[in-house]
């Protein structure tokens, strides 16, 4: 099949906008594309999902063990002609400076997909050659089998550069994106993603493919993309034969949808049962619920309207206080608190099942893997067991001492966080549950039994 990875020189040299380009272009020529994404991020996916129609998945070399993140790509990528692997910074860019740990070349090496680099040419001609000679230097063992250049400024300059840039490294250029070709992309923030779910960049993403057609070389990409079928080697995603079934609550909608795929699969081959219900419509948990699930988000965007949705609210906080075992990651911990005070200083009266309060500021609050380990009492994660996941957030909590849910480790800090009280864990960390499957096992345990 054909496999490959987008990656770039570093942030902000097009990847995202070459491969939405790349996955419309190849779609219009009746191809079936399975979108993925290097590391932890819910906002890229959202893009490929909207374009391809069919679920991204995020796959990541730290939180993940290799044989899962092949299994990941083996069993999404199955049925598609076109696996198209977003990735992430520049393509050495990982969890070390000393390593490809978490990198997009860690990612190819997993996969062993080919890559396609992408280098921003602008003011620049025989100069580009140095870069991608350097990238290809640095490790020798790289897949990098073409390269495109972005923000050139005429096709003599694409001339020039992919001149320079053939002779000296050998590999291709399949193409170039010159200055104003297309619209540039809207800023990434979380806002955007319901107005991608709703259709509103599809004319966008069109204009994109169109671009990509006038000056790509798609026959060439294919050519030189083809890689092995992986292979499924780990089995956790497989049903368990003894699993009971287990009613499970899933907040899901514009203002709660940061999931990764792979935990509902997990859930599912354990049992689980997902019910999807909207806060944001005002929805009750489902009656039928065992354990509560809410995900992370943006209900900061939304406070207003969740303030209001009283029905929602009660629902919510009667499951958690008849023991409901519920999780709350990252959006879904700021909504359990009392309050939400946004970057305009107005406050939003929340369900308060958590005292304190969140405020949302201009600076990243905080960014970055976590290597996790429970506490006593917590039915998510024991003490002796450890998960991995990551925190990415703008907002802080301010609220009185209170028992910690885990404690998590990242690569500058070491520290207790998250609010635990009798069945609730909450906490700014989204975990990835294939990084410990005996997490959903656990989750589920403590469901049984159990009824909203």
């Amino acid at each position: 099949m054909n496999r490959f990875v987008l990656a770039g020189t570093g942030s902000g040299v097009g990847k995202t906008t070459f491969t939405i380009g790349v996955m419309r272009a190849l779609m219009k020529r009746g191809l079936t594309v399975q979108g993925f994404k290097c590391g932890p991020d819910y906002i890229d996916p959202t893009y490929h999902t909207a374009v391809t129609k069919r679920p991204s998945r995020n796959i990541d070399s730290f939180m993940l063990a290799h044989d899962i993140v092949r299994t990941i790509v083996a069993n999404a990528s199955a049925d598609a002609d076109v696996a198209v692997i977003e990735g992430v910074m520049g393509f050495y860019d990982g969890k070390s400076p000393l390593s490809n740990e978490g990198s997009a070349a860690h990612i190819s090496e997993i996969t062993e997909s080919p890559v396609i680099l992408i280098v921003n040419a602008a003011s620049m001609a025989r100069s580009v050659a140095a870069i991608v000679k350097g990238f290809q230097l640095l490790d020798p063992q790289s897949r990098i089998v073409g390269v495109i250049a972005n923000q050139l400024g005429s096709k003599s300059h694409y001339d020039i550069v992919k001149t320079a840039i053939e002779k000296e490294c050998q590999v291709p250029v399949l193409g170039y994106l010159p200055k104003g070709a297309v619209p540039s992309l809207p800023s990434r923030h979380l806002g955007l993603v319901p107005a991608i779910e709703r259709g509103e960049l599809d004319d966008y993403f069109d204009q994109l493919a169109t671009a990509i057609e006038e000056h790509v070389d798609l026959d060439l990409l294919l050519e030189v993309t083809k890689a092995p079928v992986l292979t499924a080697t780990s089995t956790i995603f497989e049903k368990q034969p003894d699993a009971e079934k287990v009613h499970l609550a899933v907040a899901k909608d514009a203002a709660f949808n940061f999931y990764y795929e792979e935990n509902f699969e997990l859930l599912k081959a354990h049992g689980a049962e997902l019910h999807f219900f909207s806060p944001l419509a005002n929805e009750p948990v489902p009656g039928e619920a065992q354990g509560l699930y809410i995900g992370g988000g943006f209900p900061e965007e939304f406070a207003a309207q969740l303030e209001q949705n009283e029905e929602a609210k009660k629902s919510i906080q009667e499951a958690i206080r008849k023991g409901l075992p519920t999780l709350a990651e990252c959006g879904g911990f700021m909504y359990l608190t009392e309050e939400i005070w946004n970057r305009q200083g107005e406050s939003f009266q929340m369900l308060g099942v958590i005292p304190g309060k969140v405020k949302m500021q201009d600076k990243l609050a905080a960014l970055g893997y976590r290597e996790i380990t429970g506490v006593a009492g917590n039915f998510l994660i024991g003490k002796e067991e450890l998960a991995k996941g990551h925190e990415f957030h703008y907002s802080t909590y301010e609220g009185e001492p209170h028992s910690p849910a885990y404690f998590s480790k990242g690569r500058f800090r070491a520290q207790q966080e998250g609010y635990l009280k009798e069945n609730l864990v909450a906490g700014y960390t989204h975990f990835h549950f294939a990084s410990n499957p005996q997490l959903v096992s656990n989750w589920l345990n403590a469901c049984m039994g159990r009824k909203s």
